[in-house]
C-alpha cells in the first residue's frame, strides 16, 4: 500500500476508534485522542507492516481497552 493510501486509511480509522474510547470511557474527545496516541496499540497501528489497519474500529477499541486494563495486547488469530 502506498504511503498516501495508508495515511488516508488512518485518517478515516483513528477518529472512529477515538470516538469509541471517548464514549465508552466517558472522556472528552481531546483526552481520548491523547490517550490513544500515547498507547502502544497506536504505535503498532502506525506501522503499516503490522496490518492492524485491517481491523474494525470496534476491534481496535477492544485491543486498546485490553492494553489499558492489563498492559497487554491480544492479537486476533488472523493477525498471526
Amino acid at each position: 500500500m502506498s504511503a498516501e493510501k495508508f495515511a488516508a486509511m488512518l485518517f478515516l480509522l483513528v477518529p472512529q476508534v477515538v470516538h469509541l474510547i471517548a464514549d465508552r470511557h466517558s472522556l472528552a474527545e481531546e483526552e481520548a485522542v491523547k490517550r490513544f496516541y500515547d498507547s502502544r496499540l497506536y504505535a503498532l497501528l502506525e506501522d503499516e507492516q503490522t496490518k492492524l489497519w485491517h481491523y474494525s474500529p470496534l476491534m481496535l477499541f477492544t485491543m486498546y481497552d485490553e492494553e489499558t486494563k492489563t498492559g497487554e495486547i491480544t492479537f486476533p488469530e488472523e493477525a498471526a
